[in-house]
């Protein structure tokens, strides 16, 4: 199957999810840059957010254009990384009016910890056919891939106990992943150089 609708439809929930995060945000009641100090923590969690739904949205882009076909498993597996992603706004806003409470910051690690356990399952599905071999080159040992649950596994019991550690372990893995990964990027153009020799 082809693979543009799935693409075109991952990329307008991840629109839709970022569009309901910001019309969550509002606007101080009074005009003074000081009203801005009691939403600290609602902004805060908006950028982690946002920085987050961006990494994967661009992660997801990487990696389908590695991609040469998709069946019914890739479809199913795409769906359930787009159900955790989707409760990205009710975490981030649940974070915001809670003032940094501990439940709502170990929730926003159990969603940032079942979409990375649904992006993996992802790639899984993806691997599984051999017509996707270029990406399984590309990925490789995939460090950041296997770090990253570990993180929010010690950030969310964390929550409880300082949640600033918590919120810093967050913010440490979406860190490693701003980090530009040319894995695919270097593999396709690899491929695409020896296509390029074989003509």
């Amino acid at each position: 199957m082809s693979k543009n609708r799935l693409e075109a439809f991952s990329d307008g929930v991840l629109a839709i999810i970022i569009t309901i995060m910001v019309l969550e945000l509002k606007r101080p009641e009074h005009p003074a840059f000081s009203a801005l100090a009691g939403m600290l923590p609602v902004l805060l969690s908006y950028v982690m957010s946002f920085i987050y739904v961006g990494i994967y949205w661009n992660n997801h882009h990487h990696m389908f254009h590695a991609v040469k076909c998709v069946n019914g498993n890739v479809l199913w597996a795409n769906l359930h990384l787009l159900f955790w992603l989707s409760l990205f706004p009710f975490a981030t806003a649940w974070i915001g009016e809670s003032h940094l409470a501990p439940a709502p910051i170990a929730a926003y690690g159990a969603v940032l910890l079942m979409a990375a356990i649904a992006y993996y399952l992802l790639q899984c599905a993806i691997l599984a056919d051999r017509s996707n071999v270029l990406l399984a080159e590309a990925l490789g040992k995939d460090w950041k891939g296997k770090a990253s649950p570990i993180f929010y596994l010690a950030a969310i019991p964390l929550a409880y106990v300082n949640a600033w550690i918590a919120l810093g372990l967050y913010g440490a893995v979406a860190a490693i992943w701003l980090i530009p990964d040319r894995r695919i990027e270097r593999t396709l153009g690899v491929s695409e150089r020896d296509d390029g020799h074989d003509r």
